[in-house]
């Protein structure tokens, strides 16, 4: 089978995925009813007398948005993912050794503890702060980066990335502490939901999305010629710090909007794109579109089981994604070392 007919094959199984995770949960609703609602509101299709208008509220209001960004985060997560290993080549990188979660929840930390909400932003102040703060940190990640080694190495992309998250996180551990009262709200944004998140938030994503997995597939065939070494790729014509400094640009843009939006949520970077390899080799035109589609699958179905398992309360999605991805950093870690 071809990657362009495994991708096929992918994002029909995601489809599904989704489908079921909107249909699943408190208030059982089959698919089929799920299927027509979602027919009726995107091309006014009607629907049959049966539908309870409850179950139509349920659908289009709260879990189809909540799903679609899980989906998204996840994609978008998975993608980071996919550039950290390439440039760094490192197959346990991740783009939060850069910095970006450090950095938004700094501060989300300062939003939550001051209380200040931006004008005509309400309370999208958090997210867009998180997002910022996120940016901001491998922008001098990169710039530091940079100024210590022109070809932007890779030891010295992580050792920088690492002394910049541990000062960060002491940041915030020192205002959590300063600041008792808020400690909860901090704790709890920093494990990830993705509860009462509407339509809105899904709009917000999109954006960033959509100019960072441009920027990513653009540079895809610089990203295989990367991944043999810098030595291969300067003699191929490739300017490996200037490379990384735009791959690490969009990275950015990726995970700091997912971060922002969800709280921190690890290990998806790390899970899908080892899954994707291994169904579609290591070609990036390829490995980027089908670690999105396993990234935003896997956070959906994480999301399942946080709002599910013990409903009507849930569970961090953060946790569960720890739950499943410290023992897939082990065994990766131990077969790399055995090998």
């Amino acid at each position: 089978m071809s990657n362009n007919k495994r991708i096929l094959a992918g994002t029909i199984i995601s489809l599904l995925i989704l489908i079921f995770a909107i249909s699943s949960g408190s208030s059982a609703i089959s698919p089929g009813e799920t299927l027509q609602i979602t027919l009726h509101k995107i091309f006014r299709l009607p629907l049959s007398s049966d539908i309870d208008p409850v179950n139509v509220s349920i659908v289009w209001l709260l879990r189809m948005p909540r799903v679609l960004l899980a989906f998204l985060a996840g994609g978008c997560l998975a993608m980071s993912g996919v550039v950290c290993q390439s440039i760094l080549r490192n197959p346990l990188a991740s783009p939060y050794i850069l910095g970006v979660s450090s950095g938004a929840s700094l501060g989300a930390g300062i939003i939550i503890i001051s209380g200040i909400t931006l004008p005509f932003l309400g309370g999208f102040s958090l997210p867009l702060i998180g997002f910022i703060f996120g940016l901001a940190a491998v922008l001098l990640v990169s710039a530091f980066s940079s100024g210590i080694d022109k070809s932007m190495s890779n030891n010295t992309i992580i050792l920088c990335g690492m002394i910049f998250s541990l000062f960060l996180n002491a940041l915030l551990t020192t205002l959590s502490a300063v600041f008792s009262d808020d400690l909860r709200r901090i704790i709890l944004w920093q494990m990830g939901s993705f509860a009462m998140r509407g339509w809105s938030y899904v709009g917000l994503l999109l954006p960033f999305l959509l100019i960072g997995t441009a920027g990513i597939l653009f540079y895809a065939k610089e990203m295989d010629i990367l991944s043999y070494g810098d030595e291969h790729a300067k003699s191929a014509g490739v300017e490996t710090g200037s490379l990384r400094r735009k791959l690490l640009a969009f990275c950015a843009v990726l995970t700091g909007a997912a971060v922002a939006l969800s709280g921190v949520i690890g290990f998806v970077d790390l899970i899908a794109p080892h899954a994707a390899r291994r169904i579609t080799g290591s070609r990036h035109i390829h490995l980027i579109p089908m670690s999105f589609i396993l990234g935003g699958s896997l956070m959906v179905l994480t999301d399942l089981l946080a709002r599910t398992v013990i409903s009507p309360s849930e569970l961090p999605v953060g946790a569960i994604t720890a739950l499943i991805g410290a023992p897939f950093f082990a065994w990766i870690y131990f077969k790399r070392r055995k090998t």
